[in-house]
């Protein structure tokens, strides 16, 4: 006997008792009976529903009209009920394969089940991931039929003369007789119980590949959910970025700026209190007391740059009217936002106006601006117009263009510039504002 014969022997237990055989075993006998089902919920009852319809239609008494109303309203019904069924017998699938196998099928898209239950099943009958799932519910019955079928006779027979032939030789098994282990039917038997994990592994592998050509997204739908799932984390960037804003501003402003401000008033007590103090003195005083209001000013603009706490506390009309009263030159603002958007909604248009504004009064030589700000369903129109030069590029150094559509983007917002030459700018954001 070769040695890769000997290795071959020592192998086949390891492979009979091996956990990926036994769990392929359970996997196909599993297989049977959720086929089973799954075709007769999908396939079996409208067919039975119509053929049932067709026959009282056609042959059915006279006056007999309840069971002929009764099995056209079935052959209504069951299709729709047996189109609904098709997600829950899926997801049942699914936790067989992972349960069993540690086999993950993702998921299709859910948009096809939101909204109401007619919507629901128009899109899903429409949807081609339901008749790939319909598919392999009708696959499956053939695969756990014939795979159960043959992986449980092969253990049956393979386990069967190996618990025969000792008792047989024993004597406490009849030799005789269609039930007697002959050295044929004991060479099978052999033959059937080393062959067995091998056809439950192939029975395990072919009904793997079709769930996850059938029950997984097709490349189009694994596109979707990776632009979904990008979106989801775009979006919780976003809101983490603005919370982290929010809570900057809020320690800056219980904790430094306070403490400026108490140093400011100090200062400020001092140098109109020691009007006798020696000059050198009193001039490290003054100059102090003006590096701290300078510092305390500088940081108030920060403070707001960061994150306006009016806008939380009083809304955007409020946030924006700060803004162009600091502007200067002329602004008219026009706000009508009649429900308030979300809050990283309202940050981001508070932020473009304000870049908006300040571009125009570094680079465009203007004598005034307008700013509108409204709300239709559910987008946030925000349009910034000045009588400045014109010529602004969105790809322009130092203009900042770049940096409000790129706030836009952020939330799948949209940034439109209008800059001919000679003027005006026109400058239209539309964000989308989820309350």
């Amino acid at each position: 006997m070769t040695s890769a014969s000997v290795v071959r022997l020592r192998a086949a237990p390891a492979t009979l008792w091996a956990a990926r055989s036994r769990r392929a075993t359970v996997h196909a006998i599993a297989g049977l009976p959720i086929g089973v089902v799954a075709f007769a919920i999908i396939c079996g009852l409208p067919v039975a529903a119509a053929y049932c319809a067709a026959w009282s239609l056609l042959y059915a008494p006279a006056g007999d009209w309840a069971s002929t109303v009764t099995f056209v309203l079935l052959t209504l019904v069951t299709p729709p009920v047996a189109l609904w069924s098709v997600p829950g017998l899926t997801a049942l699938q699914r936790r067989r394969f992972r349960v069993v196998l540690g086999v993950e099928i993702p998921p299709l898209p859910r948009s096809a089940y939101d909204g109401s239950w007619p919507a629901r099943l128009a899109r899903a009958a429409r949807a081609p991931g339901t008749w790939r799932q319909i598919g392999y519910h009708v696959l499956a019955l053939f695969i756990g039929v014939g795979g159960a079928a043959l992986t449980a006779a092969l253990w049956s027979a393979g386990i069967g003369v190996v618990v025969l032939l000792p008792l047989q030789a024993l004597g406490l098994w009849a030799a005789e007789g269609p039930w007697a282990v002959t050295a044929p039917t004991g060479a099978l038997g052999l033959a059937a119980l080393l062959a067995a994990p091998w056809v439950a592994r192939g029975v395990a592998h072919t009904d793997t590949a079709a769930a996850r050509a059938l029950l997984g997204p097709s490349r189009n739908e694994e596109l979707s959910l990776r632009v979904e799932s990008l979106a989801r984390s775009r979006a919780d960037v976003v809101a983490a970025t603005d919370a982290e804003r929010r809570r900057i501003e809020r320690d800056l402003h219980d904790g430094a700026q306070q403490r400026l401000v108490s140093l400011a008033m100090n200062l400020g007590m001092a140098r109109a209190s020691l009007t006798d103090a020696p000059g050198p003195a009193m001039q490290a005083i003054e100059a102090a007391h003006d590096e701290a209001t300078q510092a305390l000013a500088e940081l108030r603009e920060f403070v707001r740059g960061l994150h306006p706490a009016v806008l939380d506390d009083r809304g955007l009309d409020a946030a924006l009217s700060g803004i162009t009263a600091r502007v200067p030159l002329p602004v008219r603002l026009t706000v009508t936002v009649p429900a308030r958007c979300s809050p990283v909604i309202e940050a981001i248009a508070y932020f473009v106006v304000s870049e908006a504004l300040t571009n125009i009064t570094k680079h465009a030589s203007a004598t005034g601006a307008e700013v509108t700000v409204n709300r239709a369903a559910d987008r946030l129109r925000i349009v910034v117009t000045d009588d400045g030069r014109g010529g602004a590029t969105v790809d322009g150094d130092g203009t900042g263009l770049r940096g409000l559509a790129q706030r836009a983007a952020s939330v799948d917002g949209t940034f439109a510039l209008h800059s001919p030459a000679g003027g005006p700018t026109t400058i239209t954001v539309e964000l989308p504002c989820a309350s």
